[in-house]
């Protein structure tokens, strides 16, 4: 009986003691900061999430860490979410003139890690100067201009260059080469990476045009330069980026270039020039694949305030039928292809309205009024013509502004080094 008594009084010992240690540990882990236990994501839909994050996010985004990182420089997913963007108008704003185009409470700080483009050109540890560089040009701001819910608002790239814009394509813009060798710069203004032109055929600007545009046969980007010589011929010249040497290809016909006014636009696998300044009964096309060039008769005349532009991969054709009507035609191959009449806008007077260019998201075409320079958009679904109001006050000429997409596209094909 002794023996049960004792062995009783243990197990009751043991009982209390091990209930006083659970009650002390349960005390404990209350008194600890609680651990937060984030759920496994698969890398699918982590690059699901990330591919809809507009691209200043998804820049700081890629140093998170190094699964963000590699999902974010991947071809794939830079295609996927240019796919996404919507268009924007990059232009360049002289910087000494900046206290005269805007309002000084919207007018952009001036941020203290904005680069030098042509700095970038020079070796490493060496300083701009005027040995160096033409530092007597106008220094340029680039900056965009991106239309959402009927605003317009500016961005900027923290960048600065001294020379001009002369095209775009997809993310990427090609620039003078202020640096004292001369040449070209193909630059993403997102990323900075750039790459220096070799020297092509020199000309006055007013007697030459730049075309940029991707193949969509090989998937390599091509520049396009025309020139023409005093006697009035028109020769032709293209550069690859993946060879890098200017290469000289049969030009257009005699006379079909008036002016070189217009910019280029790229669509259906070639680039699309507007020849003449007014009357225009045809567009001069070069294919950026076969480099061979083709007239192509228009509807109907272009006058003044008509323009071709791409919308959604076709060629639009953008033309004033009488003072309040704007017909749109569409062009949606070079071979066998015949122009449709796509749309007609009637809503009040339309007759000094140019077209800019398309959203590519919403599909929504942008206009400048000729008289003051205001942008409208009209948006097909609704077929409303409405005044863009921009946040910033600042004056866009059509000269200097060129539909562009704020992307990581890179100018390499997808077997090279993306981080060369």
């Amino acid at each position: 009986m002794m023996a049960k008594s004792i062995d009783g009084e243990k197990g009751r010992l043991l009982r209390l003691v091990e209930e006083r240690l659970l009650s002390r540990k349960t005390e404990n882990e209350k008194k600890l900061p609680q651990e937060t236990h984030i759920p496994y994501l698969p890398k699918d839909c982590i690059s699901s999430i990330l591919v809809r994050l507009p691209i200043e996010s998804l820049q700081r985004s890629s140093f998170v860490c190094k699964p963000w990182y590699s999902i974010i420089k991947n071809p794939k997913f830079i295609d996927a979410h240019f796919q996404r963007s919507e268009s924007v108008l990059i232009f360049l704003l002289p910087i000494w003139e900046r206290s005269y185009s805007f309002s000084m409470a919207s007018a952009p700080e001036q941020n203290p890690n904005t680069v030098l483009v042509e700095s970038k050109l020079l070796p490493p540890n060496c300083i701009p100067t005027f040995s160096n560089l033409s530092l007597n040009s106008t220094k340029f701001s680039v900056q965009f201009l991106a239309i959402k819910n009927g605003k317009a608002e500016i961005g900027g790239y923290s960048l600065s260059c001294l020379g001009s814009i002369r095209a775009t394509c997809n993310g990427l813009i090609l620039l003078d080469n202020k640096v004292k060798t001369g040449g070209l710069v193909v630059m993403n203004p997102v990323t900075r990476k750039l790459i220096a032109l070799p020297l092509g055929t020199l000309h006055r600007p007013y007697n030459e045009s730049y075309g940029f545009a991707l193949s969509d046969v090989t998937g390599e980007y091509k520049i396009v330069h025309l020139f023409r010589d005093d006697l009035g011929f028109v020769s032709c010249e293209i550069l690859s980026l993946w060879e890098k040497v200017w290469k000289e290809v049969n030009g257009p016909s005699f006379g079909l270039f008036g002016w070189f006014g217009y910019a280029p636009i790229s669509a259906i696998g070639a680039l699309h020039w507007i020849p003449q300044v007014d009357r225009s009964d045809y567009i001069v096309s070069v294919e950026v694949h076969k480099e061979l060039f083709h007239q192509i008769p228009l509807p109907r005349s272009c006058r003044t305030h008509d323009r071709i532009i791409e919308m959604a991969g076709a060629l639009g054709f953008v033309i004033h039928q009488d003072i309040n009507c704007i017909d749109i035609w569409m062009l949606k191959g070079l071979y066998g292809e015949v122009w449709t009449k796509y749309h007609s806008i009637t809503v009040g007077s339309v007759i000094d309205m140019i077209p800019y260019f398309t959203l590519r998201i919403k599909g929504d075409i942008i206009f400048k009024r000729d008289e003051d320079g205001s942008l409208y958009a009209y948006d097909f679904q609704q077929q409303d013509l409405t005044k863009v109001e921009i946040v910033r006050n600042c004056m866009l000429t059509s000269s200097a502004c060129l539909p562009h997409v704020n992307s990581l596209i890179s100018w390499m094909d997808e077997s090279s080094d993306m981080h060369e």
